[in-house]
């Protein structure tokens, strides 16, 4: 059996298919946000300009955020020690998921290590505590929801993408003494639009079933103190659980949820991915909390980043360049096709010192890769001006599409069957 064979044509085929992913070897220099120092194959290094980071606020880099965690670190040490249930918890982690719950103004928290297990665990937790539970899932959630319902190994029913009429349709054919849990996403991360919070919160309340809102690409970034969509939009108590990160408006690292106490507690009680999985260390929690208190109070960030992501949209439609409608931060350029969009990315870098990754299948369906731009409140105009030059000129070089995308360009996105491993070789 050639074992190593099977992994090289795994590896082999995705190079075929133009999906092989290269990472850029960055240095993110601490206090110059957006600038980082990028090592080529020979060594070689220059510096260039951020535009895809999901630091969306910069935050990472905030001396309250950096401060935090260094004297942490200097009084705690760098480690957790274990898991929560063998190791107790770091009072930074107690003060943190109080200072979720306080954000999202629920009863409780509960911290992990990333949103992807955040979603995962809980999600799948919640559902097979609720017998016989049917789980209807947006079309196009997130692929820790997809493996969270999986996990679950609960009936499944896929709304399309933010249609209200065909979630009422599906509530409607299900026993109402039945338990159904409505997941869903505030912002979806690479198209930039939002969902009908209020209208799905109405079809549970009908239909008697709960909601989960994955928060990540909102959290710090909506909101008068930062809590998300549902915060902004005044819903933050018609849900039932929320679910968020540390990692991109907050700049830090770990996922959480915040619901009342007896969903939290069953979760913390229940959920593998909790029990089994060593907690943060203390210093991130200390720098994620920093953060957090420090957004709760400050829209200085939100606004300028708001602003930012406003003039590049405006810029770059007047340049004639394919951008995705959005009313969010995410700034979506189409290319179109897997091999243009690496090469798009590579000219900007090697000739426009700016790093872009190109998001391809099966992050987004074939045929609507794209650049995927995230301006932060530290992207100065005078960058904005840049990338919409450089973005223009490589446009014209690779003669790239020019045609303005319509608003529901993924409408054809992952779905639970979407998440398997090709059969490769033999």
């Amino acid at each position: 059996m050639d074992y190593r064979g099977i992994f090289e044509d795994a590896v082999d085929t995705l190079r075929q298919e133009k999906r092989y992913r290269v990472f850029a070897d960055l240095e993110r220099v601490a206090g110059r946000f957006p600038a980082a120092v990028y090592r080529d194959a020979a060594g070689n290094t220059r510096e260039i300009t951020i535009w895809c980071s999901n630091d969306y606020l910069g935050m990472g880099q905030h001396p309250n955020v950096i401060a935090a965690m260094q004297e942490t670190a200097g009084k705690l040490g760098v480690g957790a020690g274990g898991t929560r249930n063998i190791s107790g918890t770091n009072r930074p982690l107690v003060e943190l998921e109080h200072s979720l719950a306080d954000l999202h103004r629920k009863e409780a928290a509960l911290v992990f290590t990333s949103g992807f297990v955040s979603n995962e665990a809980a999600i799948s937790t919640i559902a097979r505590l609720m017998p016989d539970c049917v789980i209807l899932s947006d079309q196009l959630n997130h692929a820790s929801m997809i493996q969270g319902v999986r996990q679950s190994g609960m009936e499944k029913r896929i709304y399309r993408h933010n249609d209200v009429a065909h979630l009422r349709e599906l509530l409607s054919s299900i026993d109402r003494k039945r338990p159904k849990l409505i997941a869903f996403e505030s912002v979806y991360s690479m198209d930039g639009d939002v969902s009908p919070v209020k209208e799905i919160c109405d079809l549970a309340e009908e239909f008697g079933a709960l909601t989960y809102i994955d928060e990540v690409h909102a959290v710090g970034l909506y909101g008068p103190r930062g809590g998300g969509i549902a915060d902004r939009e005044g819903l933050m108590e018609r849900i039932d659980i929320i679910e968020g990160t540390l990692a991109k408006g907050f700049g830090v690292m770990g996922g959480y949820i915040a619901a009342n106490r007896a969903i939290v507690d069953a979760v913390r009680s229940y959920a593998p991915e909790f029990i089994f999985t060593t907690a943060l260390p203390p210093a991130l929690c200390a720098a994620a909390r920093a953060s957090i208190e420090h957004l709760k109070a400050s829209d200085e960030e939100r606004n300028a980043q708001q602003r930012q992501a406003a003039r590049l949209k405006s810029m770059l439609v007047a340049a004639g360049l394919p951008v995705l409608p959005t009313s969010t931060h995410i700034v979506p350029v189409i290319v179109g096709d897997a091999r243009l969009c690496k090469a798009a990315s590579d000219q900007l870098l090697d000739k426009h010192a700016i790093y872009i990754q190109p998001i391809n299948y099966p992050t987004v369906p074939k045929g609507t890769e794209r650049l995927r731009i995230t301006p932060t409140p530290l992207h100065t105009d005078e960058m904005i001006d840049t990338l919409a030059k450089a973005l223009a000129s490589v446009w014209a070089e690779l003669e790239l599409p020019h045609e303005r995308p319509q608003e529901t360009i993924s409408a054809e996105r992952l779905t639970t069957a979407d998440l398997t491993l090709p059969t490769i070789g033999g």
